[in-house]
């Protein structure tokens, strides 16, 4: 695939959406921008779905310097332009806007996630008093789930003692063993965050705080082993596992994802799903696999991550600026802002964005060969931002496209396998 002509990105001055130019200099709408028409979609009878999980940004910096960061290391540079900590009366409005968007919309569930950054930086007294300002304010009728995603350098015992009182899940990033983990996830010195990070998941899944360990997280890297990545997580006995593929496009690829070069992602998933799928129970949650099963089974997925569910999740940053979903920063500075913010905007004016409404949309959002795709309907076209190509914007299938479909295809046929021998098995 070639990729369009690109050299500078200017911004549409009504919408804000980006405009790219291509080397002669005209200007190119990139989808969805100004290519999206929400009035026809709504005049067809489309209608948006609310907002579920809310992301506050309660702290922008971080006290480590990974490699692979999509906040940090990336193309977008918004963190310099954000206060270090999220105020006060900047989180009083969010959790305004929350409580006004599920009431409005009569949710009996909704999830906040306390995020950076590395948002325990924020201090244990602000975590106390948001997670508080949450319930006091958010509808008592609304199951309110409040986790938090750490890096795992910052847990000790006083402060998951707090986290615990006030029923605040962790979830922590890991990468594997000492030798993985510290290859990628550093402080800015260079020693590695692992011994750190260990000392943390201690405390954490001892039996005065596993109550609140929500599971962990990795990032795939195919220099690893992933069967040795899988027996280090495993060992900490997380109730769910998160498999994450790099942040990368069809502009900024991946490390190791090249077009028409193998499939080096699918060929490290594949021995870690049959690791999963094989032990004679299951021993965690590994929702990339778990989600695709659901999906091969004729159900809905949960994830932005594959299927066609509409995105449920808005991020407000430390300003109180409303954002999509941060991977975004992936593709391009900016990529992720909408323009909104909580002081001046509801989150119903956010779900009239069209970069939202490409996300709840489903296979309208699909380029054309992922419509076409046999598994398409499961692969969703793959995560939004892996989408992403200079000059086009993100109607294109994955970067990941060639690894997507390999993986898909061995899930399903492990999987159609196992249920017809069930059938053909005799019946006592």
């Amino acid at each position: 695939m070639q990729l369009v002509p690109f050299t500078t990105r200017q911004f549409h001055p009504a919408s804000g959406d980006p405009v790219a130019e291509s080397a002669a200099g005209s200007p190119v709408a990139e989808w969805p921008g100004d290519l999206l028409d929400v009035a026809a979609l709504r005049g067809g009878g489309w209608r948006p779905r609310p907002f579920r999980q809310f992301i506050l940004k309660i702290h922008s910096r971080c006290n480590l310097a990974c490699d692979y960061c999509y906040v940090y290391s990336a193309a977008d540079t918004g963190w310099r332009r954000q206060p270090p900590r999220m105020s006060r009366a900047t989180a009083a409005q969010a959790v305004r806007r929350i409580a006004e968007h599920t009431s409005a919309h009569g949710l009996t569930e909704a999830e906040v996630v306390l995020h950076g950054g590395e948002p325990l930086l924020a201090g244990a007294e602000f975590v106390t008093w948001l997670a508080d300002e949450l319930r006091r304010q958010v509808d008592p009728g609304v199951r309110l789930r409040v986790t938090t995603q750490t890096n795992g350098v910052s847990l000790r015992a006083g402060l998951l003692d707090q986290l615990a009182d006030l029923d605040i899940a962790v979830c922590v990033s890991l990468d594997g063993p000492a030798d993985a983990h510290d290859r990628r996830r550093r402080f800015a010195d260079g020693r590695g965050s692992y011994a750190q990070v260990r000392r943390g998941l201690e405390l954490l899944t001892s039996a005065r705080y596993r109550r609140i360990f929500s599971g962990l997280l990795a990032v795939v890297d195919v220099a690893a082993d992933p069967l040795a990545l899988y027996a280090e997580l495993l060992s900490w006995a997380p109730p769910a596992i998160d498999v994450i593929l790099p942040h990368g496009n069809w502009s900024t690829p991946p490390p190791g994802r090249h077009p028409n070069d193998g499939t080096p992602y699918a060929d490290w998933l594949i021995p870690l799903f049959d690791r999963w799928y094989s032990a004679p129970r299951q021993e965690t949650n590994v929702r990339l696999f778990s989600e695709i099963i659901q999906l091969v089974l004729g159900g809905a997925s949960r994830s932005e991550a594959v299927g066609l569910s509409p995105v449920g999740l808005v991020v407000v940053e430390t300003d109180g600026s409303v954002e999509q979903v941060d991977t975004l920063k992936s593709a391009y500075d900016r990529a992720a802002a909408t323009g909104l913010d909580v002081f001046a905007h509801s989150f119903d004016d956010v779900l009239g964005e069209p970069s939202i409404v490409a996300r709840q949309i489903g296979t309208e959002a699909l380029a054309a060969d992922c419509r076409a795709c046999p598994v398409g309907r499961i692969c969703g076209g793959g995560y939004y931002p892996h989408r992403y190509r200079a000059g086009s914007g993100f109607k294109n299938p994955s970067v990941y496209c060639p690894d997507l479909f390999r993986l898909v295809r061995h899930i399903e046929t492990r999987v159609v396998a196992d249920l017809t021998g069930l059938r053909r098995a005799p019946q006592c």
